[in-house]
């Protein structure tokens, strides 16, 4: 359901809202990626979820660039 909910976020961004957020997602799962090397990371499913979650936002945004053209 949340998953839902995150879609029609995105779909109401701009493009430039969607680069930001793609930016975004990528620092925190690089930190995620920092922490769980060092051992730190507690919650270890969030690294999937901000896998699909940078996912969603580039396809939403390869979407709206192809309806462009």
């Amino acid at each position: 359901m949340k998953s839902k909910q995150r879609v029609s976020d995105l779909r109401v961004m701009s493009e430039d809202q969607l680069v930001d957020e793609v930016l975004k997602l990528k620092k925190e799962q690089f930190n995620l990626r920092f922490q769980r090397a060092t051992g730190q990371l507690e919650n270890t499913s969030r690294v999937r979820v901000v896998r699909r979650d940078i996912a969603r936002a580039k396809t939403i945004s390869a979407q709206k660039r192809s309806d462009k053209k």
